[in-house]
């Protein structure tokens, strides 16, 4: 309730929890879930999430852009020296980072030419099963700030489409790290303060 009050929100839980593991995907499953969202004419999908690239995830996600659908995904936790995580490195998805309350990337968040924009993601309280509640970091947490963004973008100028509705957003950025955009912070932090509350 807190970023986008009245929204309808679909969610769709395509992990399994593999023993010693903890929870794990398998390509097949995130088909199907993305599959299920496009059959559902969902306009933003948020990716909390990052792997492995594949030929079948990488199709349907050019077929999800192809519609007009906006992508939003975490870059991983890898650290700085790890290989691009997908979807967020796919051209055309809209890959998000995480900073802690100094406003720096978190230490184990991915870097490369396709960070677009950075959003909290240390510490953030975050729903738990178990115990209702719980602290948690990583840039799976920052990506929904950027969605929220992006819905409220989309909310008040519907005729704002797909990339448009993108450079808008990093036009609006708090810039952090070199001038521009930049492989740590994308175009920087996500502006939508003072934006995410109720319609009166």
């Amino acid at each position: 309730p807190g970023l986008l009050p009245g929204a309808h929100l679909i969610a769709i839980d395509a992990f399994q929890n593999v023993r010693g593991l903890g929870p794990r995907m398998q390509a097949f499953d995130l088909v199907r879930a993305l599959d299920l969202l496009l059959a559902r004419q969902v306009a933003i999908v948020n990716l909390s999430f990052a792997g492995a690239d594949n030929r079948l995830l990488a199709e349907l996600v050019q077929a999800a852009l192809r519609r007009g659908v906006l992508l939003v995904a975490s870059v991983g936790n890898g650290g700085p020296r790890a290989a691009p995580a997908y979807p967020a490195a796919y051209d055309g998805v809209v890959a998000v980072t995480a900073l802690d309350r100094k406003m720096q990337v978190l230490g184990r968040a991915g870097r490369g030419s396709h960070v677009d924009f950075a959003a909290p993601g240390a510490g953030l309280w975050t729903a738990a099963s178990v115990s209702g509640w719980r602290r948690s970091s990583g840039t799976s947490f920052a990506t929904p700030f950027v969605t929220a963004a992006l819905a409220l973008a989309m909310a008040r100028d519907p005729e704002l489409r797909g990339p448009a509705r993108v450079e808008s957003l990093s036009k609006a950025a708090r810039d952090l790290g070199d001038p521009g955009r930049d492989p740590v912070f994308g175009w920087g932090l996500v502006q939508a303060a003072g934006d995410c509350e109720p319609a009166r």
